[in-house]
């Protein structure tokens, strides 16, 4: 079995390219839905033990803990130590799962691979890119996103070029939904030849 890793720095394009893989019928686990699962139910107590007053029924209020989170690094850090693995034992599980299956193909959709070091865990990794100019653009039109936060959310995330180097693969969203959607399709065709 391949495990193909999918990373791309914000705004780049890297859900709209994670779907395509599962359209083509790569089976994907997704590090963001993981960590809203895990807020639902087997992390929301113990964030709640680092983090007093930022879960509600059980449940991690995510706007509660970005308040106690966000522009304080050390904060940061500790809810990372405890989600991370979380999210790593999911993905193996994951893994572990379509191996026994004899999938041949999988996708990790990662976000911080690079950053995280989640190299090890995966056979080739393919990382989305599009101008900066075009990523600019589409991150500050998120709802609630200013300068400031884009900015601070670069600073935490390995360069994109950095990241293009050490791609096998690499999809430029820039040129399309059609374009992106064929090259994810060459991708898939390449590794299943493997």
């Amino acid at each position: 079995m391949i495990v193909l890793g999918l990373t791309g720095s914000i705004g780049m394009g890297k859900s709209a390219t994670a779907k395509m893989f599962a359209e083509a019928g790569v089976p994907v686990h997704d590090s963001d839905a993981a960590v809203h699962r895990l807020y639902e139910g087997a992390a929301a107590p113990e964030v709640e033990k680092l983090f007093p007053g930022t879960t509600s029924r059980g449940k991690v209020d995510r706007d509660r803990l970005a308040k106690a989170v966000v522009g304080n690094p050390q904060a940061l850090k500790k809810l990372e130590a405890l989600i991370h693995p979380m999210v790593r034992q999911d993905a193996d599980t994951f893994v572990a799962e379509h191996r026994a299956r004899g999938t041949p193909l999988v996708l990790l959709d990662i976000p911080l691979l690079f950053e995280t070091g989640g190299t090890d865990r995966v056979d080739k990794v393919v990382v989305v890119t599009a101008p900066a100019e075009v990523q600019r653009r589409r991150v500050l039109a998120r709802p609630g996103m200013s300068e400031d936060k884009f900015k601070a959310m670069l600073d935490r995330q390995v360069p994109d070029a950095e990241k293009r180097a050490r791609a096998d693969f690499i999809i430029d969203t820039s040129q399309g939904m059609d374009a992106a959607r064929a090259e994810v399709g060459r991708i898939v065709e390449s590794l299943q030849q493997d």
